[in-house]
């Protein structure tokens, strides 16, 4: 078989897209008119560059299941932007695809505006920009309403022989909807479909079918669902929803329900939590009630979903409007149950989605509901939202009560800011705060912990002052506190005045002065603290059990000393049956 030779190839290659050009040009007309780009030294395409753009992609990854690059790690613009000028300085240039990682990992920022200021000076440096890259440059183009210059890339994009793919048009597509340009975008795609620019996928038609619902076009949306399927392209679980949503703010909502029947039972498609809120809001909306319940408990029992955030706020507001206010306040208990789920889990956003939301509706949390919220934040190290959820608290007027300025101490030292939980313990001045054992603990052992010590005892010694009996706890932490810093006379010392002052060491106290003393290598009176665990019934715990199996390991003990840690072992903790 007679191929062409390799120059012909190439003229027939550009012949092609010259006329694809063309055709582009009478359809977007002065889109192209002022090029976006400075022009190249030299033109490259994407298979040149050993960089194969698959035609079906619909993300920014090119590195397949490899870990991630230090240029697609980048959380921070000016981390990006101090790389970016690295890489410049190179010679040669690193490869495009490592700016295309740069690029992409910016937009996933959203900084849209600095990574198109970055594509510019990749052009101006001489980077050969490949498909990709004028993709991520159109993606940021749509995404800051500037579509006009998207499809001016575009026009470069021909002018390179770079192909666009269905990843540029879709992305096309939905800046023109973002723009409120339906039409322009309806023409769009008919085009495409009529010159085979490109053979829309389900990004593509979910993408138009959301610009149709958006201008209340149902008709034409479920035409182009009927489409999707005739030219093979499966319609997923968006594509229904969005056009079921459509419908049913329509008040269209036996249509709707026809279209969920389809999706379900014809299609094998199951409902999610946006389509099951979607259709609660429809019925909502006509006051049926009935299948409302219907549909929640279908949802819930049947289905396993549970309600988001929206179809809360969704029922709230329909039982309001109505005047059911038994049931809209039932239905914010449940708000707030989930908000102390969600913390609990430490599902942080979630709870500060609901909670909010609870707000939004004019209603006022409790003081439990904001130290719950308060606890959950501190949880997850995120102190400054927890400064100013408190400061919203007092400004709604709910007054903190000794629990929550517990949460909040104790947030405080668990984050390290023990200067400043001492600075609000002291602001709150002769209150029962300055009064209240648990709260003492809390300063103690965040003082202690963060190798403090001196304000521990500062703090322990005020207990007498203030006429405060230190509890078995506070005992605990002040000795665990000197065992850390190696002050094991004053641990001692402390140890033998708790049977002076009416609080006996327990089990903790034991371990925690045993862990002190294997741990600075003070042996001699490691066995009398066995003798006396033993003849209290105390148990190792496991880190001293721990400490004590290193020791062993370590010498040569006697019989009778290794019997005597084997009676202190728990039951639980041995490999053998009880």
């Amino acid at each position: 078989m007679l191929t062409k030779p390799k120059s012909e190839q190439r003229r027939s290659m550009m012949t092609h897209l010259n006329s694809r050009l063309q055709g582009f040009i009478k359809l977007t007309g002065n889109f192209i008119a002022n090029p976006f780009l400075p022009p190249l030294k030299y033109p490259l395409s994407s298979s040149r560059l050993g960089f194969q753009f698959s035609p079906h992609s619909t993300s920014f990854s090119n590195n397949g299941d490899r870990p991630l690059s230090r240029y697609q790690k980048v959380t921070k613009l000016d981390d990006a932007f101090n790389l970016f000028d690295e890489m410049i300085q190179r010679k040669p240039l690193p490869s495009v695809i490592k700016f295309n990682q740069l690029l992409s990992a910016l937009t996933k920022l959203k900084h849209f505006s600095s990574c198109l200021h970055l594509f510019k000076q990749m052009c101006v440096v001489g980077v050969p920009v490949d498909a990709y890259s004028m993709n991520i440059a159109i993606k940021c183009c749509c995404q800051m309403s500037r579509t006009n210059d998207g499809f001016a890339l575009l026009a470069c994009c021909f002018r390179r022989a770079l192909v666009p793919n269905v990843f540029t048009f879709s992305t096309l597509l939905d800046g023109l909807i973002r723009e409120d340009r339906i039409l322009e975008a309806e023409r769009l795609f008919k085009k495409l479909i009529k010159h085979r620019l490109c053979e829309p996928n389900v990004v593509t038609y979910n993408t138009m079918i959301k610009g149709l619902c958006k201008f209340g076009n149902n008709d034409i949306a479920i035409g182009l669902l009927r489409l999707m399927d005739e030219r093979g392209c499966k319609p997923d679980i968006y594509a229904y929803s969005t056009i079921i949503d459509s419908l049913c703010k329509d008040k269209m909502i036996e249509d709707a329900f026809k279209l969920f029947n389809e999706m379900v039972f014809a299609k094998g498609i199951q409902p999610d939590v946006i389509t099951y809120t979607s259709l609660i809001h429809g019925l909502c909306n006509l006051c049926r009630w009935n299948e409302v319940s219907k549909l929640l408990k279908e949802m819930e029992e049947d289905v396993r979903i549970s309600p988001d955030i929206q179809t809360f706020s969704i029922l709230v507001d329909a039982f309001c409007k109505e005047g059911r206010v038994d049931e809209a306040e039932a239905i914010i208990d449940i708000m707030v149950e989930r908000v102390n789920g969600y913390c609990k889990s430490l599902k942080i956003e979630e709870a500060m989605h609901m909670f909010h939301e609870i707000t939004r509706k004019g209603l006022k949390p409790d003081i439990v509901s904001y130290s719950t919220m308060l606890q959950g934040l501190f949880r997850v190290a995120r102190c400054g939202d927890a400064r100013k959820l408190f400061d919203e608290m007092r400004a709604a007027g709910q007054i903190p009560n000794e629990y929550t300025y517990g949460v909040i101490l104790d947030g405080l030292c668990n984050n390290h800011k023990v200067e400043e939980a001492l600075s609000l313990f002291h602001l709150v001045g002769e209150s029962k705060l300055n009064y209240n054992i648990v709260v003492y603990n809390i300063l103690i052992e965040g003082a202690s912990k963060c190798g403090k010590l001196d304000t521990a005892r500062t703090l322990f010694h005020d207990l007498t002052l203030k006429g405060l009996q230190p509890d078995v706890q506070t005992f605990n932490i002040m000795i665990s506190g000197l065992c850390r810093e190696g002050q094991l006379k004053e641990a001692k010392l402390l140890f033998h005045k708790m049977d002076e002052s009416g609080c006996p060491p327990d089990s903790v106290t034991y371990n925690v002065f045993l862990q002190g003393y294997l741990r600075n290598k003070h042996f001699d009176d490691v066995e009398m603290l066995l003798h006396e665990m033993d003849g209290r019934r105390y148990s190792l715990d496991a880190s001293s059990l721990s400490l004590l199996i290193d020791q062993i390991a370590a010498g040569s003990p006697d019989r009778r000393m290794i019997e005597l840690i084997g009676r202190l072992v728990p039951k639980e903790m041995m490999n053998i049956p009880a």
